[in-house]
């Protein structure tokens, strides 16, 4: 049987450059980074030249990139570390669209008794710059806006959003969530403070991430202490693992434009496939700007988990949406701030392709998904 893995959002196959660029610090540099000896320091040389790789792909400082365990830390780090900074400030605003990562963090703010404001979005999904800035105060320490969804693949006017933030107050922080951004779109998001980027999105390995967090901006530990990456995220670093991140960053730059023109291309037919078949079915974001690799579809009349079930028995591997929330008995919240009732959330549909996507399989995957309907 054919297997067609259209579940890229969710974890993509690591890359053949960054299993190899990996494969040295698995066995042969397996010192604690944080030690003196000579198995320590070729450790921690590995650690930082990652750091730099990363510092030199983002144009940032070294010393800005702190490695985490990954998107979710990152995010966490970001809403929770700058809300329990010293300087006064802690309100939280973010978008009612974020990943559960953002908005968990934002509500544990809110039982700790930080003042949280929510940003509605509009019928596609994306944020009035004008709302976040409306909303911002003097008490508020961080906003975050998500690069673009990892549901729909939207993209945000993020650094519209930042402006206008900034233009209000230059003391607030500005987060962003670039997971899925970074896999098809370049670094850095303009206009933002803190940036959280996954290795496992971008070909890289599972367990490790990146938060940028420039100098000057306050940020307490959420994970405490030896004191590793400047006393801003304890533990010892996976020195694999951050190896790993960089050479994916690297490779995801590199192939960049080819990515855009083969993904793209492989979206394009199998949304023309569908929708040649089946013309009732709805393109989530389809008039708006969206990330190439996502293709989010309600199907009229269908049941989503039923469909992908019955794809999983054809060989396609695909989502009804954030892998966070698959079987979850209540529907996307994505979804329900774009103000899908609850009847159509339950026909939703996310396939989303990867670096090593073909046309082919995402024809396959089109006419499995027509077939079962």
């Amino acid at each position: 049987m054919t297997e067609v893995y259209v579940d890229h959002a969710a974890t993509t196959p690591p890359r053949p450059e960054v299993i190899r660029a990996m494969e040295p610090y698995r066995l042969q540099v397996y010192g604690n980074p944080s030690g003196q000896h000579g198995v320590a320091r070729r450790a921690k040389n590995a650690l930082e030249e990652a750091r730099e790789q990363i510092s030199h792909l983002l144009d940032v400082a070294p010393s800005t990139v702190v490695f985490t365990s990954g998107g979710t830390e990152s995010d966490n780090l970001a809403i929770l570390g700058r809300a329990l900074s010293d300087d006064g400030r802690n309100g939280v605003v973010v978008s009612a669209v974020e990943h559960e990562a953002v908005l968990e963090a934002a509500e544990l703010c809110r039982r700790l008794g930080y003042e949280v404001e929510v940003v509605p979005v509009d019928g596609d999904g994306q944020v009035d710059p004008e709302r976040v800035a409306a909303v911002v105060s003097q008490d508020t320490a961080v906003v975050s806006v998500m690069a673009a969804n990892n549901e729909t693949g939207v993209v945000q006017p993020v650094s519209e959003i930042a402006h206008a933030v900034h233009e209000v107050d230059s003391g607030v922080t500005v987060h962003c969530d670039a997971v899925q951004w970074a896999v098809s779109r370049p670094l850095p998001v303009e206009g933002v403070d803190l940036l959280t980027i996954c290795g496992h999105k971008l070909g890289g390995p599972r367990g490790v991430g990146v938060l940028v967090v420039p100098e000057g901006v306050p940020l307490a530990p959420t994970v405490v202490g030896g004191g590793q990456e400047l006393g801003r995220r304890s533990g010892t670093p996976d020195v694999a693992a951050a190896v790993g991140m960089a050479a994916a960053m690297t490779a995801a730059r590199d192939d960049r434009d080819r990515f855009a023109s083969e993904v793209g291309d492989a979206r394009k037919r199998f949304e023309a496939t569908v929708l040649d078949a089946r013309p009732e079915i709805e393109i989530t974001g389809r008039d708006v700007d969206r990330l190439v690799q996502h293709s989010h579809l309600s199907v009229p009349g269908t049941s989503n988990e039923t469909v992908v079930i019955n794809l999983d028995r054809a060989g396609v591997s695909a989502s009804v949406g954030s892998s966070c929330q698959s079987g979850a008995a209540t529907p996307s919240h994505v979804l329900t701030a774009m103000g899908w009732p609850t009847e159509r959330s339950r026909t939703a549909l996310r396939f989303t392709f990867g670096w090593n996507t073909t046309t082919t399989a995402a024809d396959y995957a089109a006419k499995t998904l027509v077939g079962l309907l």
